[in-house]
């Protein structure tokens, strides 16, 4: 498709995302579709504080702006009245020629697309269900009216940047570390008990919502039969706020776990995932930071909605169907937990042996630091400078 020819201009424009950390890596393609069919042109991201990490570390992104959107999240994480117009006037001063807004199908794009209007940015492009006007100069009408058949994430921002022309040939997620994340993360694991040089599994126990959960001790049984076998390391991550998560886990262990809940940043936590011959986690940021580092996935996922499974990457995902499927609870408004519950640990161990023996003979039997950039997805880091992000 060829580019419109009113953003075939645009040089200085915005992409907005204002979700979570593993929406951000989904939009990373169609961030990458951007740069790709405009090379010259300058890409600031609006963002969450949680999405302004990630956003750094991919090339895609020149700039990231912060800010809590009061139409995203909780009412008590969003800013003042006064913190959206000093962001509106941000933006005016910024001169924008464009503003590409990425939402998820139960998200409406107009406040984002009415925040940009007024900041005077010429060219607004957004999914829509209703007829947007004059809010947006270019809009996709929205498909995922269904959530049960909802597009992949992914595939629905590739899709939307479409719209206007921008394309890529490579759709997958896009995420750099450097050196000093790899350092940072052989420092941990040896503190911890590991060894750099032994090849080794990571399970990440947590999520956001409750819903997203599988029982942290269940991960437990599932690590001390991997860790009985012999033949990998176990090695648990998570945020200082997942530590419990972590112990709950260890306690149906025989030895502690390599634990690295809270010792590690997202750029080290890049590292350690990329290094690993598999990740088990539930449907969470760590996911997708596997899909872009190209480390097989197995994930308990949840049935709250369908379009966020690992993206082109070797991957078993296991849910146990329930009539209340794609609820889009953070809590399960059943109480019973069986989209997860009622996943035996057997199965997930047999999931995560099979994806080991489809996977393992394509991996070169080398020493682990050699892996640190076995993904063709990394990059090096650009040599122009990043702006820190501004937040409002």
């Amino acid at each position: 498709m060829a580019m419109k020819p009113e953003w075939a201009h645009a040089k200085n424009i915005l992409a907005v995302r204002l979700d979570s950390m593993g929406d951000v890596l989904m939009t990373s393609p169609a961030l990458a579709a951007v740069r790709h069919s405009a090379p010259d042109m300058r890409l600031t991201l609006l963002t969450s504080g949680a999405g302004a990490e990630v956003a750094s570390m991919i090339d895609a992104v020149d700039e990231t702006l912060v800010y809590a959107a009061p139409w995203v999240g909780p009412a008590s994480a969003a800013g003042s009245a006064r913190s959206d117009l000093n962001l509106m006037a941000e933006l005016a001063a910024r001169r924008f020629d464009a503003a590409i807004i990425f939402t998820v199908c139960t998200q409406s794009a107009l406040p984002a697309a009415l925040l940009c209007r007024l900041a005077g940015i010429p060219l607004r492009l957004a999914h829509s269900r209703e007829n947007p006007y004059a809010l947006l100069t270019n809009w996709a009408p929205e498909q995922d009216t269904c959530i049960a058949t909802a597009r992949h994430e992914v595939q629905r921002q590739l899709d939307l940047v479409h719209h206007v022309g921008y394309e890529t040939a490579d759709e997958h997620l896009r995420l750099r570390y450097d050196g000093n994340d790899v350092q940072q993360m052989q420092q941990a694991l040896a503190a911890a008990g590991g060894s750099p040089d032994r090849p080794y599994i990571v399970i990440h126990p947590g999520a956001s919502a409750a819903s997203r959960r599988y029982p942290a001790d269940r991960y437990g049984v599932v690590a001390q039969a991997l860790q009985a076998h012999g033949d990998y390391q176990v090695v648990f991550t998570g945020s200082d706020e997942e530590a419990e998560l972590v112990a709950q886990a260890a306690s149906r262990m025989e030895r502690p776990p390599i634990n690295l809940a809270g010792r590690l940043s997202l750029g080290g936590l890049a590292a350690l995932i990329a290094g690993a011959r598999a990740l088990l986690c539930n449907n969470t940021g760590p996911a997708h930071l596997a899909a872009a580092l190209g480390t097989p996935v197995a994930v308990l996922y949840a049935l709250t909605n369908p379009q966020h499974t690992p993206w082109r990457v070797p991957s078993r995902v296991l849910s146990h169907d329930v009539p209340c499927r794609n609820c889009l609870k953070s809590k399960c408004p059943q109480i019973h937990h069986d989209c997860l519950e009622r996943i035996a640990p057997e199965t997930v161990l047999d999931a995560v042996h099979a994806l080991l023996a489809e996977t393992e003979s394509s991996v070169q039997k080398r020493a682990v630091p050699q892996a640190w950039t076995r993904t063709s997805h990394w990059r090096k880091p650009s040599l122009a400078p990043c702006a820190r992000p501004l937040a409002f």
